[in-house]
């Protein structure tokens, strides 16, 4: 069984990525779009709230939860 990943750290998110987030407007009630990552947007390593991303439909959000890594998609 893999390791839960932190989506706090910036080296478990890729492009291409499946990820929960939450976006702006939705932090106060925690609300949760599932989409894929087209770029991450946080230069940092590590944010305490998430790292925060641009889905493939535009929304930005922070990581909350990483649902596939996109890593099989790639190659």
């Amino acid at each position: 069984m893999e390791p839960v990943k932190d989506p706090r750290n910036r080296s478990v998110i890729r492009k291409g990525a499946l990820v929960d987030i939450v976006t702006k407007g939705d932090q106060r009630n925690g609300r949760r779009v599932r989409g894929t990552v087209r770029e991450i947007l946080t230069g940092t390593g590590y944010h305490p709230h998430g790292i925060k991303v641009r889905l493939t439909d535009g929304q930005v959000g922070r990581v909350k939860g990483i649902v596939d890594t996109g890593e099989e998609r790639e190659g």
